[in-house]
């Protein structure tokens, strides 16, 4: 019993001493290094496709042919853009 005390009191002491840091939070090259990107390319990749075909689904129950244009070229736009990021990201933890 002693000892699984004085493991808990460890670990409390530790994760004060831990959460402390009394510095703003920077974007800077160190914390960039430390934060793990935890959503995948397909997750990303999918959730817009998911927000888009249900928009379009909307726009074509009432066959509105220019919102149904509009929200295909912000898709493809917009998917674009989010290749390059994710690109750069892998990039950015592979070094």
């Amino acid at each position: 019993m002693g000892a699984a005390k004085k493991y808990f009191l460890e670990q409390g002491e530790a994760a004060l001493s831990a959460s402390t840091n009394d510095d703003p939070p920077r974007l800077t090259l160190k914390a960039l290094e430390t934060i793990s990107m935890s959503r995948s390319r397909e997750r990303i990749l999918n959730n817009l496709d998911e927000m888009y075909r249900e928009s379009f689904e909307r726009a074509k129950a009432t066959e509105d042919s220019t919102s149904m244009a509009t929200l295909d070229f912000a898709y493809r736009r917009e998917q674009l853009y989010f290749e390059i990021l994710l690109d750069i990201r892998d990039a950015m933890e592979r070094r």
